[in-house]
């Protein structure tokens, strides 16, 4: 499903199944070196095999088939049941290894910048946020009301937003969970071409699969759950550039590219190798228009779309890692806090109740007490993290895990450190 309000006839026309050369919107001689590249790989092969790899209908295939054929450059050695067996001529071996020396991309074959472009914009996030479904993110957090009532207009407004406050109080737990407010899908190629060069776009590590609407069949386009990117200490800033391929030549799109019509988060900002301040100048442009620009290693720039939900959290004020010409561009700053002695105890009893644990009288609320005289407040973290102690100390003990007031105590010594006299 594409952005809620465009009409039914430009999602058709955007992903129509290309039935000439030249509706494929890149260079001819581009998809003739992919066809001559991958079938010299290939060495015996079919036109539907062909079709499945290059990602293009196969009687687009069979045309180029015939064209390379009428040009002696294909031997035909057979059938295999309707499909044509084939290898490359002599011609056609010289050829390939030609074009193997300019390029040795054999992927799909892209779609124009343009094209691109075009369905960044038509995906573009425009979402209804209500409680019912900010709660349906959040069902399996317990979550403080104040603090639904912050997110909820945040995630209207789809801008970007610094999720900060003490660490342990669910920062990124919030952020990951925010692309279940989302029930559509998205198109991404699986490569692009600009100015002769080609991207790779589609990344199975990011990119997961989802059934493609009805009528919406070009094949160089892949259907995924919008994507969600989570990135932390290892972000440096090669990882917001394109990266050229040394072996095929091609190059691989930055990871903010990756997650474009999704949701792209920073955790633990200020911890990164990379600068705070570097990210943000890099970002100042892209946050306000909406658009970010990169450059390929000839030194040429060419613009792409930047819609993508960035979601900043971190331990630290806001105001220590970048000025207010920034801070303007991220309208929401969120403060999680430690929560209510009311809401730990829901989030200890829900935790007990997940994990099937029995409980002594009164030990949910001397984990409390523990914790909040231990720790100087109540965060959401500490019921799970004490959980896990608590599990490997009756793991070597050989008994069934019980919330006791006994390791309670053994847990908070090892959790906080033992107490000095």
């Amino acid at each position: 499903m594409l952005a809620l309000d465009a009409p039914p006839e430009s999602r058709e026309s955007l992903f129509q199944s290309p039935a000439f050369m030249e509706e494929l919107g890149v260079q001819e001689s581009l998809v003739l070196d992919l066809f001559v590249k991958h079938a010299f790989r290939a060495g015996n092969c079919t036109l539907s095999s062909l079709a499945e790899t290059l990602k293009l209908p196969i009687e687009l295939v069979e045309q180029i088939f015939r064209n390379l054929k009428s040009q002696q450059l294909i031997e035909v050695k057979g059938m295999r049941g309707d499909d044509f067996a084939f290898v490359l001529s002599p011609a056609g071996k010289n050829l390939a290894a030609e074009r193997m020396q300019i390029s040795r991309y054999c992927g799909p074959v892209p779609v124009s910048l343009s094209h691109y472009q075009a369905v960044v914009k038509k995906q573009a996030v425009r979402v209804k946020v209500n409680r019912e479904r900010l709660a349906y993110a959040y069902s399996d957090l317990i979550v403080p009301p104040d603090l639904i009532e912050r997110l909820g207009p945040a995630l209207v407004l789809q801008s970007s937003m610094f999720l900060y406050g003490p660490s342990g109080t669910g920062k990124s737990s919030l952020a990951e969970r925010l692309l279940r407010i989302f029930n559509d899908a998205v198109a991404v190629p699986y490569a692009i071409e600009v100015d002769g060069a080609i991207i790779s776009m589609f990344d199975p590590a990011v990119h997961r699969p989802a059934d493609a609407p009805l009528g919406h069949c070009d094949p160089r386009w892949a259907w995924c759950a919008r994507p969600c990117i989570v990135v932390g200490g290892e972000l440096v800033a090669s990882m917001l550039e394109l990266q050229r391929d040394a072996e095929t030549g091609a190059y691989v799109a930055p990871l903010h590219v990756k997650a474009n019509n999704g949701i792209f988060v920073i955790d633990d900002f200020g911890r990164q190798l990379l600068a705070p301040r570097d990210l943000l100048n890099r970002w100042i442009v892209p946050l306000d228009r909406r658009v970010d620009f990169l450059a390929m290693s000839s030194g040429s720039k060419f613009a792409v779309p930047f819609e993508v939900f960035v979601v900043f959290s971190t331990n630290l004020n806001p105001t220590e890692l970048a000025d207010e010409a920034f801070l303007r561009r991220i309208p929401n700053k969120i403060l999680v806090d430690a929560v209510s002695p009311g809401v730990f105890d829901q989030i200890v009893q829900r935790t007990i109740s997940s994990r099937g644990w029995q409980s002594d009288a009164g030990a949910a609320q001397y984990l409390r007490e523990v914790c909040q005289k231990r720790g100087g407040d109540l965060r959401p973290c500490y019921p799970r993290d004490f959980f896990r102690i608590i599990e490997s100390i009756s793991a070597f003990n050989e008994k069934e895990p019980r919330l006791t007031v006994e390791d309670v105590d053994r847990a908070a010594e090892l959790y906080f450190g033992k107490l000095t006299v």
